[in-house]
């Protein structure tokens, strides 16, 4: 700061100008970040005008810091963490569309912002500014990059993430005994144990480095359209619903491993930062900085990123393009919560699209009325809170909430009964429960296009003791040939073997998509569902779970096989020579003939 801008200790008007402007743009700026959470989580249109505002403070407080940061330096005090803190927000606000919009290219947004602050040590002195509110501010930093880290699979960055961040929380509990230790050690615990768990099976180089897999939509993974299976009347996916409330699984920040494959299953591949065209149209119009050590892949928009929809497309096996599908995540919603996201989803469906309701939980049996009852209520549904193990529990108001009497059903449960209104509109569920079977007769009352996929409700014993790392057969869904590997047991595969069972098990979706098609009787749903790409995927790899169970030796009777609701010909299909030869080729990559009960 020059002489001439302060003088005896006094700020010359020009830079008390540049002071005030700040601190107005800085507390403007932490009021609009502070009201974000009181924004209606649903909807498409009430909050968007609101983040709006957010981004175009941010943008101006970002610019201004960059154009003042000698006199703000010296005549503000600004320190390099408050710089940090700044960067930090913008990073939490990209997340936070993403998780609205579900446009994954935002996660790269906010991994170069998150990126940033730590190649640039931000967050430094904090442990020197004896703030024990600073420290946690920089472990809620930590925190929230590994969430953006894991979903973007940049699994070495996420490592070195969790040493530093176990070394960070040792010095925070060492340096101040606070009270939240216990919390932060479990955080550590919790992202510890969900890596360990999503890596169910690794896949190594021939050095035994580790090799990254990606599991969302792209033209690789895009199974054709059978031509006969394109007609009447094509439908689109246009919301989903995903709902998680297992009881035992693992899971990190209101993520549990089930729901955290299933989001990135519907979801198209982000581009990678600083590729042709990534950020412009639908980013802040910010820089990290200028000069030596700016970070590559920033961003540049004159308008704020939610003037108009972005438009993050990718062609298809067809030509065609296609965006990002608006979606909601659900982490153990009571009834009421989760009746008012599928009633927002039901009404922002368009005329041609399709509602996906995703749902993985604990069952929920109950006691047959005396006198019968609804055929949607009697044989239960899937729990919306968290079990507990004692009769009678304390309500967040301090009374005892007591069971149901014999014959009355638990409020605390969504039952088949309850998703029939949503049923007037094309819907395709996805149940993964222990209690599927609730939804096995589930009715078509309005004659629209309704499709249910139904988890097996039994597991042979060395895989019913691993659903809390996640359900098989959400892993059939997510990623088909892991879970092969873990119904066969193999724990690591070579790179070379898991290419060339890629390409069996591409052409097994293929060879199940031309069978599919010559069925005379198939439902006029599956015709309609078929043309789109997430939902074409999701069947395929339900086929090749199906056919898979049914042949493994270790999965017998109809209790350990999915099920779907209008029934497909799967025993037909199990029964296929061709489809029979393609899974016997699978099982002898891995060396796993013998656990199938196949033909010569």
């Amino acid at each position: 700061m020059s002489a001439e801008t302060k003088q005896n200790g006094v700020l010359d008007p020009s830079a008390q100008s540049i002071v005030y402007e700040f601190c107005h743009l800085l507390e403007k700026s932490k009021q609009l970040f502070n009201g974000l959470r009181d924004l209606p989580q649903y909807g498409h249109k009430q909050w968007q005008s609101y983040f709006g505002r957010a981004f175009d403070v941010y943008t101006k407080l970002w610019k201004f810091q960059q154009q003042h940061r000698e006199l703000l330096d010296g005549a503000y005090g600004l320190k390099r963490w408050q710089i940090g803190e700044i960067a930090s927000k913008i990073g939490q606000l990209y997340y936070h569309y993403y998780l609205r919009t579900s446009e994954t290219n935002y996660l790269n947004e906010s991994f170069a912002f998150y990126s940033a602050i730590r190649m640039r040590a931000y967050y430094s002195k904090a442990n020197k500014e004896e703030r024990p509110d600073l420290m946690v501010k920089k472990l809620r930093y930590y925190a929230r990059f590994v969430i953006v880290c894991l979903l973007l699979k940049k699994m070495k960055l996420v490592r070195d993430l969790i040493r530093e961040l176990a070394k960070l929380i040792d010095d925070y509990t060492g340096i101040y005994q606070p009270a939240d230790a216990l919390e932060w050690s479990m955080v550590l615990q919790e992202i510890k144990a969900f890596m360990d768990a999503d890596s169910a099976v690794q896949v190594v180089e021939h050095d035994s480095s580790p090799v990254v897999l990606t599991h969302r939509l792209g033209p690789a993974t895009c199974p054709p359209t059978e031509r006969s299976l394109s007609g009447a009347s094509p439908l689109h996916l246009a919301e989903i619903l995903i709902v998680g409330n297992c009881a035992d699984q693992v899971k990190f920040s209101e993520l549990t491993l089930d729901m955290f494959r299933m989001l990135q299953t519907l979801e198209l591949e982000p581009q990678e930062l600083g590729a042709a065209g990534v950020g412009a149209g639908f980013g802040l119009g910010l820089r990290l900085g200028g000069g030596a050590g700016s970070v590559a892949g920033s961003v540049s928009c004159e308008a704020s990123p939610v003037s108009r929809r972005p438009q993050q497309q990718q062609p298809m096996e067809n030509g065609s393009r296609r965006d990002n599908l608006h979606k909601y995540l659900l982490y153990k919603p009571g009834t009421a919560q989760m009746t008012m996201f599928l009633a927002s989803s039901f009404k922002e469906l368009p005329a041609d699209g399709v509602l996906l309701l995703y749902i993985s939980a604990d069952g929920e049996r109950c006691q047959p009325s005396p006198n019968g009852g609804d055929q949607g209520y009697e044989d239960g549904g899937v729990v919306t809170n968290i079990r507990r193990e004692t009769a009678e529990t304390e309500t967040a108001s301090g009374r005892l909430r007591k069971p149901p009497l014999a014959g009355l059903k638990s409020p605390h449960c969504i039952y088949p009964g309850d998703i029939y209104p949503y049923t007037r509109k094309p819907l395709f569920l996805v149940i993964d429960s222990d209690n599927s079977f609730a939804f096995h007769n589930f009715p078509n009352l309005f004659g629209q296009p309704l499709v249910c996929l139904m988890s097996p409700e039994e597991a042979p014993a060395n895989f019913a003791d691993q659903r809390q790392r996640g359900s098989l057969f959400t892993l059939f869904l997510h990623s088909p040939l892991t879970a092969f590997c873990a119904v066969c047991n193999v724990s690591t595969a070579v790179v070379m073997d898991w290419d060339r069972a890629q390409l069996i098990l591409d052409k097994f979706l293929l060879e199940a998509g031309r069978q599919l098609a010559r069925f005379r009787q198939i439902d006029v749903a599956y015709l309609q569902f078929y043309r789109d790409d997430f939902l074409r995927l999701l069947l395929l790899r339900y086929l090749f779970c199906s056919t898979t169970l049914r042949l493994h030796r270790a999965f017998r009777g109809p209790s350990f096989y999915p099920a779907c609701r209008p029934p497909l010909p799967e025993q037909e299909l199990a029964e296929s020579a061709p489809l029979q030869k393609l899974l016997l080729d699978l099982a002898l990559v891995f060396d796993t003939r013998a656990l199938f009960g196949l033909g010569d």
